[in-house]
């Protein structure tokens, strides 16, 4: 969808934002006309160090190697196999 979002670090810079005690998250929805200058190399800034790069940043897991057990369950499979499909062949 094509949203600006970016991650804060600690929510002490939002409170301070919004001149509030709690805040946990912010949305801006409109910007004064003198500060939209500003705002835009905000935006740019973001859309570089989040948004394109989301699939870099992303957390892979496991890397396709398996376990010792999951080895073992998955040769025992295909030795089931290999054997079913040797006595259909005779």
């Amino acid at each position: 969808m094509e949203i600006t979002y970016c991650i804060v670090k600690g929510k002490a810079r939002l409170r301070s934002i919004v001149h509030k005690k709690t805040a946990s998250v912010l949305c801006l929805t409109t910007v004064k006309n003198e500060d939209k200058l500003e705002f835009s190399k905000i935006l740019e800034a973001i859309k570089a160090n989040f948004n394109d790069k989301f699939d870099e940043v992303r957390k892979k897991w496991g890397g396709g190697i398996m376990g010792s057990k999951s080895q073992a369950k998955t040769k025992a499979r295909e030795k089931l196999i290999a054997k079913e499909a040797a006595q259909r062949m005779s």
